[in-house]
């Protein structure tokens, strides 16, 4: 059973920082492209941030420069650390595993955690 538990959202002024942290199945953890996808109310889902099996990040250009994604493979958990938040960043925040040679949306996805940023 493939599991990705999020973890780490919460309220933050606008300015602060947040770790976000995505526990993943061993099984899938060290040869799925990770990422994170976010969702504001009333948008599509976008992604925020990727990084490959290799460990090759990149990132939407909204967050470039504020967010970084990393992988810890000895704890088989995704993070994604988020400096000078915003309100624009306020959304669910949504950890997935992308088998390769297929989308993301044909893999796995965890629950979502909440982020809230106030102005």
């Amino acid at each position: 059973q493939v599991q990705l538990v999020e973890s780490g959202g919460g309220l933050v002024q606008a300015g602060d920082s947040l770790r976000l942290s995505c526990a993943a199945s061993g099984s899938i953890f060290s040869s799925y492209a990770m990422g994170w996808y976010r969702q504001a109310p009333g948008k599509h889902r976008e992604l925020v941030a990727a990084i490959t099996s290799g460990g090759t990040s990149n990132y939407a250009d909204s967050v470039k420069g504020r967010f970084t994604i990393s992988r810890e493979k000895v704890k088989n958990t995704l993070y994604l650390q988020m400096n000078s938040l915003k309100p624009e960043d306020t959304a669910v925040y949504y950890c997935a595993a992308k088998p390769a040679g297929r989308t993301w949306y044909e893999g796995y996805w965890g629950q979502g955690t909440q982020v809230t940023v106030s102005s």
